[in-house]
């Protein structure tokens, strides 16, 4: 991953067609299926030698202007220039990182939230859970891999109505949490694990999507319960490790919010000691 500036510019221009640039499909064979370097070059109003060397490597230090032109081409949005911007900003090499904790007062507030919610690393490494996430998502427990979950548990798998919507969200959320930090050996090797075990994280991964998934919609089936749907609201947690804290929540007065009194409902029931 030593050219991360490159691979993002190759990736994403071969997902933008002719055609939605306003270039004709011209004639002959393309050999690639996007658009092609000098293209890519001419509608940015760079020079094809500076924009090849920008793929390659050999120049990482792109102006602004230069960038806010390549994205325009691209058709990246808000986050994919975000993320554009600090590929090509060189960083400082990071000390070795400490082992993330959860806050000993966030840590008290899951247990006391009547919602499923649970926090994570940017990793999707699982710290801590309350009851309520423990009962809807069982292979979220802490010590498990949310991410390794999704694409290689068949039972994970099986829980979410909707997985290659939200594999390719939790993909597209996992490069933009690592931004461009190239130098992340955990990341590196969960990325190298996944892609050794799913084809389909590995096609998602080659793609360089970047979308934090913020407010989205999260459908899962639950034996008891059935099928919910729920809002997924993410929280980065203060400090300097990454944290996310994720709460699952439903509109009122919809069949899901029914759904997660039951769940609160068989929650208790389990802490009670039968009698």
């Amino acid at each position: 991953m030593g050219n991360a500036l490159g691979d993002f510019l190759r990736a994403r221009r071969e997902l933008v067609t002719p055609a939605e640039v306003g270039l004709a499909p011209g004639t002959g064979l393309r050999r690639v299926p996007g658009l092609r370097r000098e293209e890519v070059a001419t509608l940015a109003g760079i020079s094809v030698e500076y924009y090849l060397r920008l793929e390659q490597g050999r120049d990482r230090s792109p102006s602004p202007q230069v960038i806010e032109a390549i994205a325009g081409v691209l058709q990246l949005d808000a986050e994919g220039v975000e993320h554009l911007t600090a590929l090509a900003s060189p960083r400082p090499r990071r000390s070795a990182r400490r082992e993330p904790q959860v806050p000993r007062g966030l840590e008290l507030l899951l247990r006391t939230l009547n919602v499923p919610a649970l926090v994570c690393t940017k990793y999707g490494e699982v710290l801590a859970v309350n009851a309520l996430s423990r009962e809807l998502l069982p292979s979220a427990a802490p010590g498990t891999n949310r991410l390794r979950a999704l694409f290689t548990e068949p039972e994970a798998q099986h829980r979410v109505p909707d997985w290659d919507e939200h594999a390719a969200d939790a993909v597209a959320h996992l490069r933009a949490q690592s931004g461009a930090d190239v130098e992340d050996e955990r990341l590196h090797a969960l990325i190298g694990e996944l892609s050794m075990k799913s084809e389909r994280f590995r096609t998602l991964w080659a793609r360089h999507d970047v979308r934090r998934a913020h407010g989205s919609r999260f459908r899962v089936r639950h034996a008891q319960l059935g099928e919910v749907e729920l809002l997924a609201e993410k929280f980065a947690v203060p400090g300097d490790g990454g944290l996310e804290a994720l709460l699952l929540h439903a509109e009122p007065g919809t069949p899901s919010a029914t759904a997660l009194t039951r769940l609160r409902n068989l929650v208790d029931e389990q802490a009670t000691p039968n009698r």
